[in-house]
């Protein structure tokens, strides 16, 4: 049986750790977008992707599932993360085709730096999806057909430059969450305090 310390943070982590364990739900490891990015392409999203699917926020994916047992140890390893490296720096850099949907391409080899030490410290522990490194982006719209893709596309490349041109920003966090059968939870937010450029 799995021991915390006391307190309600760390009662309340151990609850989402038995409720993973008994339901057998994976973590979802993303990184915080900052509150104009976010907002841009929140408004995206819920504009363009289909209605009776859209159970999530828009967000960046860094690793789609983690067993409920490394839950103590993310909780108490990624932190020690946070404390060290300062926020990671990205830019939006075009649209990025998914086929039957469209998403929010981001540059961001700071973040992909990151992912690495992650995928390094969980070796053995990665599902068959996480073992690849990813191009970071933003979905905002999926399950529709290629011709409703490619026209979104077309639609969005004015309004995509703009903040391609916009310039840098930094996410200001990661976040754990528990996955719901659709929907997320959120375990912990990690926000990076630290002065290590990476």
């Amino acid at each position: 049986m799995k021991r915390w310390a006391a307190g309600s943070n760390c009662d309340e982590i151990a609850a989402k750790w038995n409720r993973a364990r008994v339901l057998g739900r994976p973590f979802i490891l993303t990184a915080t977008l900052p509150p104009g990015i976010q907002s841009w392409a929140e408004n995206l999203r819920q504009t363009y992707y289909p209605a009776h699917r859209n159970q999530l926020h828009a967000h960046v994916t860094m690793f789609h599932s983690f067993a409920p047992s490394l839950l103590e140890e993310l909780s108490d390893w990624l932190p020690t993360l946070t404390r060290e490296f300062a926020a990671p720096q990205a830019e939006v850099s075009g649209l990025l085709d998914l086929e039957t949907g469209t998403a929010i391409a981001l540059r961001s080899e700071q973040l992909l730096t990151l992912r690495a030490i992650i995928a390094e410290h969980f070796h053995g522990s990665l599902t068959a999806q996480d073992l690849y490194e990813p191009r970071p982006h933003i979905t905002i719209q999926n399950k529709v057909t290629k011709r409703e893709a490619r026209a979104l596309q077309a639609e969005l490349k004015p309004e995509v430059a703009s903040k391609t041109a916009s310039g840098v920003f930094a996410f200001p966090s990661m976040e754990l969450h528990l996955y719901q059968n659709g929907p997320w939870e959120m375990v912990k937010r990690l926000p990076f305090r630290g002065r290590v450029s990476l």
